[in-house]
């Protein structure tokens, strides 16, 4: 039986267009990273590991479900994007830089700000060209569930 709080997130998602479910990910990431920010400052070590674990996770998810075969270019740039990402999320395990955390976050809410403008764009209809493209590339781009 699932708990309550898993209810939610599952009822939350359902209904959800691709490109909102991506910037579910990116937001639960980025304030992951943020929280373990705030630890690592609080010498709150295990628990700014823990909030780490979660980015890497939300992360590697959004590396894991990129379509390389259909996604062309913005894939393979996506997922260069994604694995300086992890491999910055492994690094501050160790290093616990709250500068650099921060600068893995500008980087993440820099993609989320591209993703956003998709959404956007596609919900109010500008360019009828560009939004049928813009939708083409996000369905190959994300392997949705």
């Amino acid at each position: 039986m699932k708990k309550p709080t898993e209810a939610y997130r599952h009822a939350d998602t359902m209904g959800k267009s691709p490109l909102e479910l991506v910037l579910m990910v990116y937001d639960g990431a980025i304030k992951a990273m943020r929280s373990a920010a705030a630890h690592y400052a609080r010498n709150e070590n295990q628990a700014g590991y823990e909030e780490i674990q979660t980015a890497k996770r939300m992360v590697t998810h959004l590396y894991t479900t990129l379509d390389r075969e259909q996604g062309g270019q913005v894939t393979e740039h996506l997922g260069k994007m994604y694995t300086w990402v992890i491999s910055q999320l492994y690094i501050l395990e160790a290093t616990k830089n709250v500068d650099q955390i921060n600068k893995v976050i500008e980087v993440m809410t820099n993609l989320r700000s591209g993703w956003e403008t998709l959404r956007t764009q596609t919900m109010a209809g500008i360019d009828k060209t560009k939004q049928t493209a813009d939708e083409s590339i996000a369905e190959h781009v994300l392997v949705t569930a």
